[in-house]
């Protein structure tokens, strides 16, 4: 039995969609905070249990029998060290024999703010002696061009990443991976991939490609940390999300969101979903 945590979220349907692709419903336990919002998970055949992060007791019950768990890190930013805590006590508990946890690239030693929370959650995995694989995955393409629509219409893209080049990768890329990794037949214990895409972008090149789409004029924006922090501040994001964020950029800059290892592509047996596809998607 495969068990997902946050399994009707943005990348947890994605995931379970791909390894639907792989093995039976029967073989899946969907984990989500309100049961009632995961009807279309029932009908499908999948078992839905209540886990919520913010409530340990939940936890042990919804991973029993499991085999594998994937945790995918809480959503709520400066929470998720005990949140993640809680969620592999109860793997432990449980007897999970596989953990794949979904971090960020170089989680390691990336100097992200937002890294340091799963820099500690990988640690606490390896200290909890369940048998573990690492998914760093890199920033979504989505970040941008989800945005593209008000971005063309606005003519300009902001941000502080400079000639930072990002390796994106669509959601459903990093998806599959997961898919791939917890149905794979290979031992995946002690394995860490950094996952990226693999075809890079700056800024700039993003802001061109808005504009051959769209048929207007869309341009870079350069800004320093603290100016793009205050846009999208400005956006209607909470603040310290705004800085976390603002932050990542900077420090793609110096290419902490760029890798070119190749994970990804290996693991999905083609290339990452292109910037174009992803642009013509956002505009549509």
């Amino acid at each position: 039995m495969i068990a997902i945590t946050g399994a009707n979220g943005q990348l947890g349907c994605l995931v379970i969609q791909s390894l639907l692709k792989r093995v039976p419903a029967g073989q899946l336990i969907a984990l989500v905070r309100t049961p009632e919002k995961a009807e279309d998970l029932k009908e499908q055949g999948i078992e839905v249990r209540q886990a919520d992060y913010n409530r340990p007791e939940t936890l042990a019950p919804a991973l029993a029998g499991a085999d594998k768990l994937l945790l995918i890190s809480g959503s709520e930013v400066g929470q998720r060290v005990p949140q993640h805590k809680a969620v592999i006590e109860a793997a432990r508990e449980a007897g999970v024999k596989l953990l794949a946890y979904t971090s960020i690239l170089k989680a390691d030693r990336s100097p992200l703010a937002l890294a340091g929370e799963h820099k500690v959650t990988e640690q606490m995995i390896a200290e909890s002696g369940i048998a573990a694989v690492m998914l760093r995955n890199g920033w979504y393409t989505e970040n941008y061009s989800a945005q593209a629509p008000g971005l063309v219409e606005m003519g300009a893209v902001a941000g502080a990443a400079a000639e930072g080049r990002l390796a994106t990768a669509a959601r459903e890329d990093y998806a599959e991976a997961a898919a791939v990794v917890l149905t794979s037949e290979e031992n995946q214990a002690g394995k860490v991939y950094e996952l990226a895409g693999s075809q890079a972008f700056t800024l700039a090149e993003f802001a061109e490609e808005l504009a051959r789409q769209s048929g207007k004029k869309v341009e870079f924006a350069p800004m320093s940390q603290s100016e793009f922090t205050g846009v999208l501040v400005g956006a209607g994001l909470p603040e310290g999300f705004a800085a976390a964020l603002a932050d990542a950029e900077a420090h793609a800059a110096n290419g902490w969101l760029f890798d070119d290892g190749g994970d990804l592509e290996r693991l999905l047996g083609r290339k990452s979903q292109s910037l174009a596809v992803a642009v013509e998607r956002g505009l549509a």
